[in-house]
């Protein structure tokens, strides 16, 4: 899979990230110059997770997303839907609970869990929508969404040297740092066909959340997109 498409085959990106699991983080951390840290960062300031509460970290491989959120007394859930994911995540965070899920039908109780969020695997989802609904229907009442997801940058020159790293420079070095370096041809694609900030923003409202909105990292090469549950 090398192309971006919105009606993706979920079967054919499982498997995609089953065959760079074990390289993934550490070819993130190169390919982002290591501002994916600082991005996780963010998250954890947005989530701010308390004792006695559950975080719900979609899409979290291997768990480099999700150990962050692990305090005394929180309950984090690592879930993915790639096996290979999982498993490297299993072997390198034992301390974490790993859940295999299809966001778009997650198998949790209704209003079960405080906090939901995704870092870079909303635009992965076959039906985005539908995965929203799914992180509304699993969050208690009062709950937060947070969405960490490549976006739009905002500054026009800066957006013209972006677009030419995707498209230029990453192909090039994924070939020599990613076994699979057509994942990495999928990730520049799948960037640049995502919604910008705003729309998103809208796609929140329309699932049912409230108080939606979103802040810029690193000029908008990322967005942390931030919505809650109605309290009942």
């Amino acid at each position: 899979m090398n192309k971006a498409d919105l009606a993706k085959k979920p079967e054919a990106v499982a498997a995609m990230f089953d065959s760079v699991a074990e390289s993934y983080d550490r070819t993130n951390d190169l390919l982002s110059f290591g501002q994916d840290r600082f991005w996780r960062r963010r998250v954890l300031s947005e989530i701010n997770p308390q004792p006695g509460q559950t975080v719900l970290d979609l899409a979290a491989g291997t768990g480099s997303s999700s150990i962050v959120f692990l305090k005394p007394g929180v309950r984090v859930i690592a879930s993915d839907f790639s096996n290979g994911m999982l498993a490297v995540g299993k072997r390198r965070h034992p301390e974490l609970e790993f859940v295999f899920a299809d966001a778009t039908k997650l198998p949790f109780e209704d209003e079960s869990v405080d906090a939901v969020t995704i870092s870079f695997g909303l635009r992965n989802v076959e039906k985005p929508k539908i995965a929203l609904k799914e992180m509304q229907r699993v969050l208690k009442p009062g709950g937060k969404v947070v969405i960490c997801e490549f976006s739009r940058v905002t500054v026009p020159v800066i957006r013209n040297l972006y677009g030419f790293y995707l498209k230029r420079v990453l192909p090039s070095l994924s070939r020599l740092l990613a076994k699979n370096s057509a994942a990495y041809e999928y990730l520049a694609d799948s960037i640049l066909a995502w919604p910008d900030q705003k729309e998103l923003v809208g796609w929140l409202s329309e699932a049912g959340f409230v108080a939606a909105k979103y802040k810029n990292a690193s000029l908008g090469v990322v967005a942390i997109h931030s919505a809650r549950k109605a309290s009942n």
